[in-house]
């Protein structure tokens, strides 16, 4: 795995689906940005379409697991995907939510 190009401490504010989720990131300095942010490594079902049923379940997973959570974000990227999102891997609890995601079933490797 390539080194992280950043590291943050941020609060996910929004799921999107099983792979991308907005965060709230702190900049330092009472600064912060809003950022879409693409689970490194990791591939779910879409929520629309033939898996929409899987995908809303994984949607649903990682709420559970991270929504409104402060969390520590590690970017891959220095800059955004053609979605706008940044590849990076989220850590709570000194845990990789990415590793653990993969580890439990709900996704398959994936966006590296």
């Amino acid at each position: 795995m390539m080194s992280p190009a950043y590291t943050y401490r941020a609060t996910i504010v929004r799921v999107v689906d099983g792979d991308t989720v907005v965060a709230m990131i702190d900049l330092g300095f009472n600064t912060y940005q809003k950022v879409k942010l693409r689970l490194m490594g990791v591939d779910t079902p879409e929520i629309v379409g033939a898996d929409r049923a899987a995908g809303l379940a994984m949607k649903h997973w990682l709420e559970v697991v991270v929504g409104n959570q402060p969390v520590i974000i590690e970017t891959h990227k220095d800059r955004s995907d053609k979605y706008g999102r940044y590849l990076a891997v989220i850590w709570l609890d000194g845990k990789s939510v990415n590793a653990d995601l993969i580890a439990k079933g709900h996704g398959t490797g994936g966006a590296k």
